[in-house]
């Protein structure tokens, strides 16, 4: 989503790499480019006014530390101002006294019934929770809430006999928790086109009939500096406690993540970044600026690694050891199944800090395709091939090639940099250096990789 504004951002600042002090003039046009590159990213104009105020008066008061470079400088104001404007992190609120009630709250299309069953599956590993569907007026929404918890294997809880009264839903369903130990209550409530007067009225009876520890609302990203009116419309009338800003991965603008919380108040508390239900990521300003900023994110990586499955990541550390000698092809094919898992590679990638800085380097051109050519590759070759690479020539090479659907050459290619690999893995654990090189990396760390 933020790939434009990256993109300008790192423009502006390359060029005051170089200078080894600031002038206000530097300081000016940096500015005017951070200006522009948020306007048109949908950012409210009051909140790029203060929010380039507070940086002009950073940057031209601090003198540049010998130690960095004034681009540096300028980036680490930049990226503490846009942490500050998005706020800190908030945690869900958990009843000390279960139920935990949260009520959703949404316009149609926000991706309200989605992002419900995304944040109970979320919770599945520490709470019981339950999905309610109070949303009984379109067409097909419970049946829809119905499938995607069965997906997540989540509980569920609907309308029973046909009703409409969707208070006597919420009491059901409040019935239905205390019988099946269920500790967190997820009400899916109804939307509309836009905001009126029947939603907000349906909503507080809920509300009272239920009292929502939580109060979240859905908002789309796609809806630029609307969805910051809409966010301010609810909590005037219900009083938000927190917001999930949903399609976070799409081709939008994108301001309103940064803007939302200065204008309303109410902290963002999670990230839809996908289709799937375990799309939702906790939302940190940190790892949003450092992304905005092109710095990548670390910690997000980590996650996605351990994510991608433990056991296949000790088997992959252990294949290190030794300077690489259990490092076979069965075990690249394992990390390419590892990364697939992981999401789009581009996206990955995106998260190594200045990777998209790289010269050479085109991140429309990081193709999944080429992951899955050269699993087909390795799947081609007999168990005897895998652990021994240097039998394969001329013929056997052939005859991976047709088998895999690919080429001789990029037989030839992916067996290079499988040798490659080997002899860095080498290198590193022969070096003695940070305490053994990659061995000891990944002796401590094993619980990432």
């Amino acid at each position: 989503m933020f790939e434009a504004l990256k993109d300008k951002l790192e423009a502006a600042f390359s060029r005051l790499r170089g200078k080894g002090k600031l002038s206000e003039a530097d300081v000016d046009l940096a500015l005017r480019e951070l200006r522009k590159s948020l306007l048109e990213a949908d950012v409210d104009f009051k909140v790029v006014r203060d929010l380039v105020s507070r940086i002009r008066e950073r940057a031209v008061q601090l003198d540049v530390l010998e130690s960095i470079t004034a681009a540096q400088h300028i980036s680490t104001v930049v990226y503490e101002e846009l942490v500050a404007l998005m706020g800190e992190p908030a945690p869900l609120i958990i009843a000390s006294r279960p139920p935990t009630v949260v009520l959703m709250a949404g316009l149609q299309g926000s991706g309200k019934t989605t992002t419900t069953v995304k944040l109970a599956r979320r919770l599945k590993g520490a709470h019981k929770p339950l999905v309610v569907a109070c949303d009984l007026r379109r067409p097909a929404a419970v049946e829809q809430l119905r499938v995607l918890a069965e997906d997540a294997k989540v509980a569920f809880y609907g309308p029973e006999d046909g009703t409409t009264d969707v208070l006597k839903v919420v009491r059901g369903a409040e019935r239905y928790a205390a019988e099946h130990l269920c500790d967190v209550i997820l009400l899916d409530t109804a939307g509309r086109l836009h905001v009126d007067q029947e939603l907000m009225e349906e909503l507080s009876s809920i509300a009272s009939a239920l009292p929502p520890h939580e109060k979240l609302l859905v908002a789309d990203a796609m809806m630029g500096q609307e969805a910051v009116n809409v966010a301010r419309s609810f909590h005037e009338l219900l009083t938000l406690t927190g917001l999930v800003l949903t399609k976070l991965d799409g081709d939008a603008r994108g301001g309103s993540a940064l803007a939302i919380r200065a204008v309303t108040g109410v902290p963002i508390k999670f990230a839809g970044v996908g289709e799937a239900t375990d799309a939702l990521e906790v939302f940190d300003s940190r790892r949003m600026a450092g992304r905005v900023m092109g710095m990548g994110d670390i910690q997000g990586l980590v996650e996605k690694v351990q994510a991608a499955g433990v056991e296949d990541n000790i088997k992959i550390a252990e294949s290190f050891k030794g300077g690489g000698k259990q490092f076979t092809l069965d075990t690249l094919l394992l990390q390419f199944q590892q990364i697939e898992k992981m999401g789009p590679l581009g996206k990955v990638m995106e998260m190594l800090p200045g990777f998209s800085r790289l010269k050479g380097v085109d991140m429309d051109q990081m193709d999944d395709s080429i992951i899955r050519h050269n699993k087909a590759i390795i799947q081609s070759m007999t168990p005897e091939e895998r652990r021994n690479p240097r039998i394969i020539k001329g013929a056997r090479r052939r005859r991976i090639a047709m088998g895999s659907g690919t080429s001789v050459q990029m037989v030839n290619q992916l067996l290079a940099q499988y040798e490659q690999m080997k002899k860095l893995f080498k290198t590193f654990s022969s070096s003695g250096k940070g305490g053994g090189g990659l061995r000891s990396l990944f002796g401590r760390s094993r619980r990432f990789f």
